[in-house]
């Protein structure tokens, strides 16, 4: 039994001993270099040949002549150093976000050879390593190798490998990886350009190819032989009608639906039979060129429309700004004449105040004035504000100030009419505007002697409220000075500085405009009448209306309203200048004009919609210069808020007369 046993036993050992030893001899031979050099060799000098190859039943054969290379990951020397030191939780999240920045495509077109066999570079790799594991253990006895533990990414399966770095390098080595890592670093900043190129990609990028493949699409149902396709002809137009309708109103990508890429695959499709069937070139370029003519002339007269259109808006009202004044008159006659009277008219002489002159027919513009200046007063108490309005207005005005009084301020409504004194004998213009020419100049455009721009046409060039501006010191004798300022200006600031200003012997302070060619005297006065060239500079700055600070002690000693006056005569023909208050101003005004900081006063929200943002911010006065009124519906949106916030739209004459923001 003993015997017996013995024998089993023995036999457990050799049955658990043996295939550890021979595991253990396999393992120690795998790892060896020379029989890894053999194999390394072995497969490099493999070649793979679709002939040689036997077929299998199941899996598809390669046709090509050498294996196509793997994707292959290359790390720099500073990847491996930097990452030491993050947590292990870390090194892959890091590694990974290398992985995207240092995997270069090895894969190449079957008809252009490779310049080097990958799998032999790979294999040089590896005799390298093995060379540094020779000379360390020829260095040191015990075999250790000092070096730092790295993680590495599999692009494929994401495991993790342990690998060493020799911390003595033969040269060669060296150079070869700071070569490959600067090839890496090169390859790796032509991939962030091409990233920058693709996040450059304009905003409309599809919806300009969609309208591409219209016109494209529209070129072939015209030529005759996509025409007797009927077939062809069926799917351009079904296809045309998928376009438009994706396309509808969108300006850029992020307006498209969802299954635009599909409709533009099956019209490029489409496209390509009508290229197909369509093989003369001429054709389609005399049927472009007809197209572009067409396109052309329709811009040509849309553009037409558009001036008269946006001419027609500016010079009507909207129906809500013709029944407040119309409701507001009905209020006022239904007054007593004891509250028709504002309060404080003592101040309206006193020359110690800030006097402003407001010249409108626009009862709900001039209140914005009004009340955007108050709003940033210092003192409201000492801002008095003298308004001219006509016949037509003048209870409405009134009635509009008696029931929103600006609150400490005083008010003055005043009617043209009662200025006796200004008259068509005294008055060069208003003598003018009664002439027969000039009726015939606005009510009979279509003679062949009338202007054709509509500008000149509008009928603020009528009133002789647009002209008060020249007779300042007859409105206000007792004043000294006067801030004037037109009804389509928002104040943002004080203005009580602009009284403390020296205009140095000048009459008139204003910003000039001259940082913009078409603000220069030459666009708006003939130079080439002698009067004109003779007298002015066509390269002058000229300079804006809408919030002037008038000197008028100096007005008088000059006499400015008789130069005003001489100008006019000599102009009864209109040959010196166009309609306008601008022309004669600058004329008026020549060397007597004290400019002022442009930060007082910025212009062109009414026609302009690139004003800087921040130019408006820190002016004192917005003006909305131009057709865009910010009372009108044509007005630039994003500037509307500076003019709206300065009206209560929940009063009750707006909500009764339906007037809204």
């Amino acid at each position: 039994m003993v015997a017996m046993r013995n024998i089993v036993l023995l036999l457990l050992c050799i049955t658990v001993v043996a295939p550890i030893v021979l595991y253990t001899d396999r393992l120690g031979t795998y790892e060896s270099p020379s029989n890894k050099q053999e194999f390394v060799e072995d497969v490099t000098a493999l070649a793979f040949s679709a002939a040689d190859s036997s077929h299998l039943n199941l899996l598809p054969q390669e046709t090509s002549t050498t294996v196509k290379e793997p994707l292959r990951v290359v790390y720099s020397e500073e990847d491996f150093t930097n990452r030491r030191n993050f947590p292990r939780g870390l090194q892959l999240v890091n590694s990974r976000e290398h992985l995207s920045a240092r995997v270069l495509s090895t894969t190449t077109n079957e008809d252009q050879p490779l310049k080097e066999n990958p799998i032999k570079l790979v294999t040089d790799g590896i005799r390298q390593r093995n060379q540094v594991r020779r000379s360390l253990d020829k260095g040191d006895g015990t075999g250790n190798v000092n070096g730092e533990d790295v993680i590495d990414v599999d692009d494929n399966d994401e495991k993790l490998a342990r690998s060493t770095r020799a911390s003595t390098q033969d040269p060669q080595i060296k150079e070869q990886a700071t070569k490959t890592s600067d090839e890496v670093n090169l390859k790796g900043s032509r991939l962030s350009e091409n990233n920058k190129r693709n996040d450059q990609t304009p905003s409309d990028y599809r919806v300009k190819q969609l309208k591409d493949q219209l016109i494209q699409a529209k070129v072939f149902l015209s030529l005759p032989v996509v025409k007797s396709n009927p077939h062809l002809t069926r799917e351009l137009r079904l296809r045309v009608k998928d376009v438009s309708r994706t396309l509808g109103d969108a300006s850029k990508d992020s307006d498209l639906p969802r299954n635009t890429n599909e409709r533009m695959k099956a019209m490029e499709q489409t496209l390509m039979k009508g290229k197909q069937a369509q093989d003369d070139c001429s054709a389609v370029v005399k049927k472009l060129r007809a197209m572009l003519h067409t396109t052309e002339e329709q811009l040509h007269v849309l553009k037409k429309q558009t001036v008269f259109l946006t001419q027609l808006t500016a010079k009507t009202l909207p129906k809500g700004l013709h029944c407040l004044p119309l409701r507001l008159t009905t209020e006022y006659h239904n007054m007593n004449s004891s509250q028709q009277q504002f309060p404080n008219q003592e101040n309206l002489e006193d020359p110690q105040l800030y006097h402003y002159a407001i010249f409108s027919d626009n009862i709900l513009a001039t209140a914005v004035v009004v009340n955007s200046t108050v709003t940033n007063a210092k003192d409201a108490s000492k801002h008095v504000f003298h308004i001219v309005t006509d016949r037509l207005n003048y209870a409405a005005m009134r009635m509009w100030f008696l029931v929103n009084p600006p609150g400490q301020a005083t008010i003055q409504v005043q009617n043209i009419e009662d200025f006796t004194w200004l008259n068509s004998s005294y008055s060069p213009v208003l003598k003018q505007l009664g002439s027969q020419s000039m009726i015939d100049y606005y009510f009979k455009a279509h003679r062949a002697t009338s202007d054709s721009n509509l500008k000149f046409r509008n009928p603020k060039y009528l009133s002789i409220l647009n002209h008060l501006r020249f007779y300042l010191p007859e409105i206000f004798p007792k004043l000294n000075k006067v801030l004037f300022l037109d009804d389509d200006i928002v104040v943002q600031k004080d203005l009580t500085d602009l009284w403390s200003i020296d205009l140095k012997g000048n009459v008139n302070g204003a910003v000039e405009t001259c940082g913009e060619s078409f603000h220069r005297f030459d666009r708006y006065l003939n130079f080439s009448h002698p009067l004109i060239s003779k007298n002015f500079d066509p390269h002058a700055c000229g300079w804006a209306y809408g919030m002037n600070i008038f000197d008028l002690v100096e007005w008088k000693r000059q006499n400015i309203t008789e130069v005003y006056h001489n100008w006019q005569n000599l102009n009864h023909d209109r040959q010196l200048w166009k309609l306008g208050t601008l022309p004669p101003g600058l004329i008026t005004f020549w060397k007597r004009t004290f400019p002022l900081n442009r930060s007082w006063h910025v212009l062109g929200l009414g026609y302009n919609p690139n004003v800087n943002q921040k130019d408006i911010e820190r002016s004192a006065v917005a003006h909305y210069n131009g057709n865009m009124k910010p009372w009108l519906e044509i007005s630039i949106p994003k500037f509307r808020s500076y003019w709206t916030k300065h009206v209560d739209y929940n009063h009750v004459y707006l909500r009764e007369c339906n007037i809204n923001p």
